[in-house]
This record gives structure tokens, C-alpha cells and sequence, in this order.
């Protein structure tokens, strides 16, 4: 039996269609009839913007566009919308055309990592492939701002052939990461032809889906999706709670739908200034999470992004929201903190200094009650010299295809087998004097 809230049942006699209300469960009415104006998202929303509000907010639009899926449009309190967690991720906001210096927009330098289009390649082992530039939603936090909702396509299979090649070429490759846009905006048959050829390349050996569709559309996620993707395990698939609030009964049915398909989920948060920048909120948020079986994964600090400077909050409120999580909930509800670093440095975890102090016997270590404790280091440990050349090796690792590898950045540092003592940036100015020495 379909149940409807009253805010639903509402807003569908608002859109200009028959029978809608019998049409609300079918995610592609819902797509169709997007809110993409502000007349539109005030008829339905039934909210009304004072004019010089409305004037701002028309502004945005001209640089940032706008989608809400009915849906998520039904879960806005109205009575206080302009303090409304779900309000405030879905409707354009004047702040967003004031653009700091520090904001970039590509603040993660995913095009300049991408060897062919759609590719961004800058982990060793593991690439992003984006599949579209549409999504059911323009999360107004969105650190891809520049692509979604500026150029609304879904590349062609020649397209995606360059970026199946890439792929299948560089056999370092072992995971992969769908995402856009959204993939699930993709039809099955579509979406199955990727999932089929990389499935077919020997050295990918997971695909992971990263898709807000449980958050703002959970009606996407139906049997005949969770049916398909299940022929091509092992795919994860990561998703985008911010607050409790989106955790509904139809997202909770949709997550269901998933988990009993066998699909490992995780969930991705950012941290929002005036959202969820509230450890109460965001242990509540993660603990639900894990009642519906979904991983919390990562929490990001917000990205330098055009237009997001009223989202950031200081790094020092995430690692706030970290220590009211570690210790007072179960450890499968801590995510890793995270800031993806600016120019392409990749996520680097950000979590609260748990060893205080080490000596050459001992370690110093607090706990979450602030309990300091020591830990006995042991008195004869004999390193393993490690020469990289793991066929040689006396450890029975035991792995398939075992081979000589290269380390590289830190790990380069610590390891046995290369002299390497110290790493220095491309434009360090006391090397380039050595250099200029050196010619002379």
C-alpha cells in the first residue's frame, strides 16, 4: 500500500499533471517535473521569498542552476525554512555568488589528473570515471559545481569507450569509482553496459557507485536496479546523508532494497555550516545510518569551491565532532575526517592525537575520557629488511601474482630498499640554488 505524507500529497496536486499522486513512487515523474525556478519551488514548496530575497536568488541561478526532485522538496519544514537542514542543501542561497579568493573552480585539480575525459587518475590503483553530468539534485554544496547542471549530458558510448580503454590499458587499475553527476541517473541497459565491460577487465577488481539517489530519490533504487547491478559483484556503492532528517521511510526502504542485494554500503558526509555542524546531529545521523546498514565512510571539511564559503566551518569543528564520536558510540559509527587537499593532494585524514608522547621503550596514549595510559613497546623486535622484491621474501604472503613494486611518497621514506632520505617540492627554493651552483 502507497503512503503519501500531507506535504506530498500537496505538492502533487500543485504539478500541472493527472493522476499525479499516483505517479510520485515513479522516479522518472519525479525527474521530470524537477524544480528548476524559484516561481516553480515557491508554488510547490509554497513558501514566499520577500521580492528582494527572490531578486537574489534569481541572481544565483544565472551562475548556479537549480534542481530539486519533489521528493526531497516534501521534506522541507516551511514554518522555519531558512534554518531547514534540507532547505538550505536544496535552494539556491545569495552567498553563493560571493566568491572568496581562496575559492577555485576545480579545487581538486580533477581535470588536471584526467589523462583522457571523464578519467581523473591520481591514485595509483584506483581511478574516478565520470559517467554524467546530471543529477536528480544540485546539492547547493557541490564541489563539481563547474560540470553539474553547467552542461547537462550523458556521454555517448564512444565516450566511454576512451575512458573503458584507459582503464583496461593500465593494469595498476584495480578499483573503480563511478560517479559524475550521478551514475544512477543512467538507465539500466546503459548502466549495465558499463558495469558488464569493466567487469570484463581482468585487473578491476571492485566498482564502486557513488549516488545521492537514496538521499534526494529513493524511488531509483527498485528491483529490477538492485537486480542487475547484483550480476556484477563485488560493486560498493557510496551515498550522501548530511542529516537524520533525510533518513525517511522510503530512503530506509531503498537502502534495504540495496543491503539485501548484497551492495556494501557507505556513506559520505560534508561537513555544512548551519546543517549538521552539531555532534548531537551528526551521532544521531551516523548511528541511523548503521541501523540501516550503511557504513559512515568519510566526513569531509567542505571544499574551496566557488561559492561555498558560508558552508565551511573550521577544521577544528569536525575534529570536535570526532571526539564526541570515538569512544562514546560504537567505532563502526566513526567515519575517517577528511580534507580533500586543495590542488589535487588527495584526502588526507584529519583525526584527534590520541598518542601524546614515545620514547624508545614506551608510548604515551589518551582515551576518549582523557585516561592516560603507556604501552609497553617490545624489547627484541628484529625489522624484517624489506628490498621490495616480494617473490624473495620469507614472509608467506602467499599472494597471487606476487611482484617487485616501487614505493612511492612517504612510504618511499620508510621503506628498506631505496636510499631515498628526504622528499622536497618541485619549486623548493634552496634546491634550486644547489642547482644554480651546481651550473656554475
Amino acid at each position: 500500500m502507497k503512503i503519501y505524507s500531507e506535504k506530498q500529497k500537496t505538492i502533487a496536486d500543485r504539478i500541472d499533471n493527472e493522476n499525479t499522486l499516483s505517479n510520485w513512487k515513479d522516479w522518472k515523474w519525479q525527474i521530470k517535473n524537477t524544480i528548476r525556478d524559484i516561481p516553480t519551488f515557491e508554488r510547490l514548496s509554497g513558501i514566499t521569498f520577500p521580492e528582494d530575497k527572490r531578486e537574489k536568488l534569481e541572481n544565483t541561478l544565472e551562475k548556479f542552476p537549480m534542481a530539486v526532485t519533489p521528493y526531497y522538496l516534501s521534506l522541507i519544514e516551511i514554518e522555519d525554512y531558512e534554518n531547514d537542514p534540507i532547505f538550505m542543501q536544496s535552494c539556491p542561497s545569495e552567498h553563493e555568488i560571493t566568491i572568496t579568493r581562496d575559492e577555485m573552480s576545480d579545487p581538486l585539480s580533477e581535470d588536471l589528473d584526467s589523462p583522457v575525459p571523464g578519467i581523473t587518475h591520481r591514485y595509483p590503483d584506483r581511478v574516478l570515471f565520470m559517467i554524467s553530468n546530471i543529477c536528480a539534485m544540485y546539492c547547493r554544496h557541490c564541489t563539481r559545481k563547474r560540470r553539474v547542471g553547467d552542461c547537462e549530458y550523458i556521454p555517448d558510448k564512444a565516450e566511454i569507450s576512451k575512458g573503458i580503454d584507459y582503464i583496461n590499458n593500465n593494469s595498476r587499475v584495480r578499483d573503480v569509482l563511478l560517479s559524475g553527476g550521478d551514475p544512477l541517473m543512467l538507465d539500466n541497459d546503459y548502466l549495465e553496459y558499463i558495469l558488464s565491460e569493466l567487469s570484463d577487465i581482468r585487473h578491476v577488481e571492485i566498482i564502486r557507485l557513488g549516488s545521492r539517489m537514496p538521499v534526494v530519490l529513493p524511488y531509483r533504487i527498485d528491483y529490477d536496479l538492485v537486480e542487475m547491478i547484483k550480476q556484477y559483484h563485488p560493486v560498493w556503492l557510496n551515498t550522501h546523508f548530511n542529516h537524520p532528517r533525510e533518513i525517511t521511510g522510503s530512503s530506509t526502504e531503498a537502502l534495504r532494497k540495496l543491503a539485501d542485494g548484497g551492495i556494501p554500503l557507505g556513506n559520505q558526509s560534508v561537513l555544512l555550516a548551519g546543517v549538521n555542524d552539531c555532534p548531537r546531529i551528526m551521532k544521531s545521523l551516523f548511528q541511523k545510518l548503521l541501523i540501516n546498514r550503511v557504513r559512515p565512510y568519510y566526513l569531509y571539511q567542505c571544499d574551496l569551491s566557488e561559492g561555498l564559503s558560508h558552508f565551511r566551518t573550521p577544521i577544528g569543528k569536525g575534529i570536535e565532532i570526532i571526539e564526541s564520536l570515538r569512544g562514546h558510540t560504537s567505532g563502526l559509527a566513526v567515519p575517517t575526517y577528511v580534507v580533500d587537499a586543495p590542488g589535487g593532494g588527495g584526502k588526507i585524514p584529519l583525526m584527534p592525537n590520541y598518542l601524546m608522547s614515545w620514547s624508545s621503550n614506551k608510548v604515551v596514549l589518551r582515551n576518549y575520557e582523557g585516561v592516560i595510559c603507556t604501552y609497553k613497546e617490545p624489547d627484541t623486535y628484529e625489522p624484517l629488511f624489506c628490498d621490495r622484491k616480494c617473490d624473495d621474501c620469507n614472509l608467506q604472503l602467499k599472494l597471487d601474482n606476487a611482484s617487485e613494486i616501487k614505493s612511492i611518497g612517504i612510504e618511499r621514506l620508510l621503506c628498506d630498499y631505496d636510499d631515498t632520505i628526504s622528499l622536497y617540492p618541485e619549486d623548493n627554493e634552496r634546491m634550486g640554488r644547489r642547482d644554480d651552483a651546481d651550473e656554475e
